[in-house]
């Protein structure tokens, strides 16, 4: 499979959010700082690429302002989100399921979650050849507006395990200027 063939998967954790007394957990909203993170997500996506051809995004609240911050940034680059309710609080078969279904027509996706299953969906499809640093890192953790870049050699279908080369793994923050 020559380059050009290869997708780009970003698997994203939604931005910062708030704790409101009496709001259920799927409708929590991003806090301010959230919104800015998810901005220089955006905007880190713009620079170091790949901007997405496809959103999938959790139908959470957090998860849908996050995907509204980062396509706010890339504008007329910016897919039509799709949401999933399934990729509420999914663990990371039902994540990877939800990558199997995209089309093969597109060639970068971005999928917004949650932890588990989001930092288990990337560390699961990691190759043996995977980025050292970007492993480790986000196997230590995955924060709010962390990105995990992965290299799709095969069809979305074929997803499954240790099929996918982690290239990046990167928390951009609105406090470190552009990204």
């Amino acid at each position: 499979m020559t380059r050009h063939d290869r997708k780009k998967l970003v698997l994203m954790r939604h931005a910062e959010a708030e704790h409101p007394w009496g709001v259920s957990d799927h409708d929590r909203p991003l806090d301010r700082g959230g919104a800015a993170d998810a901005a220089a997500a955006g905007r880190w996506l713009l620079e170091h690429g790949p901007v997405p051809d496809m959103i999938l995004c959790s139908s959470a609240l957090r998860a849908r302002q996050t995907c509204t911050w980062v396509c706010s940034v890339l504008g007329d680059l910016a897919p039509t989100a799709r949401l999933d309710e399934s990729l509420y609080a999914a663990p990371d078969t039902r994540i990877i399921a939800a990558v199997n279904h995209v089309p093969e027509t597109v060639q970068s996706l971005l999928l917004i979650g949650h932890l588990p299953g989001l930092r288990d969906a990337a560390l699961r499809l990691a190759t043996p050849d995977s980025d050292y640093d970007a492993v480790m890192a986000l196997a230590d953790g995955c924060p709010t507006s962390g990105l995990a870049v992965l290299d799709v050699a095969g069809a979305w279908a074929g997803l499954d395990g240790a099929d996918a080369r982690l290239m990046h793994f990167t928390v951009p923050r609105a406090s470190e200027g552009e990204g």
